[in-house]
């Protein structure tokens, strides 16, 4: 295990804050395996990195499908080893509970929750094992205060707040970080248009969050930043 390389795997590389957590690492030298559905799109991020792009290797991914998971695991394993989990892959339906449809929720809940869920279960034991590693989740501002139309979104990301809350009492001896990252309002394809040109100038940027994420991830000292909220500065939408 020892002569494999260490790699940063990001879910939902596609576009948005994992398109900007995969691009920044790339280009601080940091190998990423960049998973996501829509594989034409992490190819074409993979040859937009230009120099960097020899960073970062695609791999087509539904993070719901626990089996696929698996079998991407054991591939990957041959050659490397995880040194860091981020959980960005997620989905969202801007609803009002009456109004969304149950199998709508059960994808929202599959995919944010057990998706993440599923990823973590399958990095943890290697991690366990080497008695190190980073978990980091990139979750909502929606886990601290009430949005309407999102409480499918809002059940899946405070799950996993609370899943993680209580894995990170399990592993501290494991010399394994836990870390979630809250983001408020920023300017994403999860977005409607609509929203993103009328909210645009107050909403954050995905590559401000990235750099944000990489400076905590780089933190090498036996502190650990746990749970940091970041918000625009204007405040919410």
């Amino acid at each position: 295990m020892t002569d494999k390389k260490n790699v940063v795997w990001i879910t939902g590389v596609s576009s948005g804050i994992g398109k900007a957590l995969a691009v920044e690492f790339a280009r601080n030298n940091i190998f990423v395996i960049g998973t996501a559905r829509r594989l034409e799109l992490l190819i074409k991020l993979k040859n937009d990195l230009g120099k960097h792009g020899n960073n970062f290797e695609p791999h087509q991914l539904d993070v719901s499908d626990k089996t696929s998971i698996s079998l991407f695991y054991k591939n990957i394993l041959l050659n490397y080893k995880v040194d860091c989990l981020i959980n960005n892959a997620g989905i969202t339906s801007f609803k009002k509970a009456i109004d969304d449809p149950i199998e709508d929720i059960e994808k929202i809940l599959r995919v944010n929750l057990f998706g993440s869920i599923y990823t973590i279960k399958t990095v943890l034991p290697e991690m366990i094992e080497r008695q190190y590693g980073t978990i980091i989740n990139i979750l909502s501002m929606v886990t601290q205060k009430v949005f309407t139309s999102s409480s499918a979104y809002t059940a899946s990301k405070s799950g996993l707040l609370g899943y993680t809350k209580v894995l990170r009492e399990e592993v501290r001896d494991k010399n394994i970080r836990v870390i979630n990252v809250l983001p408020g309002a920023t300017a994403t394809e999860i977005w409607s248009n609509e929203v993103i040109s009328k909210h645009s100038d107050s909403m954050m940027i995905a590559e401000n969050i990235a750099k944000l994420v990489y400076r905590i991830y780089s933190e090498k000292s036996n502190m650990v930043t746990e749970e940091i909220i970041l918000r625009p500065l204007k405040g919410d939408l």
